[in-house]
């Protein structure tokens, strides 16, 4: 239960699936700054994780699966979000320095906000910046 002053848990959650699950994770832990919540899985695999953002919100992946009956086929590498900070600069120097490929630099935008995006080591794009999107 909820009241207005606390938001409902996430209802959406953005999924990918990645070769290297677990590096992927610890990556977007380090990088970015997502909280590791669940993972589930044997050895190298990962059956499901749940990657929250502190300020809200996250996304969910596992290990990519090379069978021909996978109903969930998401070719890794193929995935985009934009997420929230109230600090692209100094997140942007995190992830650099944690190895992440900046394809553009912090810059502002014509609507107001700040942002930059990156990709992981499995060629997703993640952008972040200060947009908190339009109000309902």
């Amino acid at each position: 239960m909820t009241d207005e002053k606390t938001p409902p848990p996430p209802q959406v959650w953005p999924t990918l699936r990645a070769r290297d699950a677990r590096a992927l994770i610890r990556f977007l832990v380090e990088a970015f700054g997502f909280e590791e919540t669940a993972t589930y899985g044997e050895g190298d695999r990962v059956d499901h994780c749940q990657l929250d953002w502190p300020p809200g919100g996250g996304v969910m992946l596992g290990s990519v699966r090379d069978r021909a009956d996978d109903a969930w086929a998401l070719p890794p590498g193929t995935f985009g979000a934009y997420a929230v900070t109230d600090e692209p600069d100094e997140l942007a120097a995190r992830a650099r320095a944690a190895g992440a490929e900046i394809v553009r630099e912090p810059f502002d935008t014509d609507y107001g906000s700040r942002d930059f995006a990156a990709r992981d080591p499995e060629g997703n794009l993640w952008s972040f910046g200060t947009y908190r999107g339009a109000s309902r």
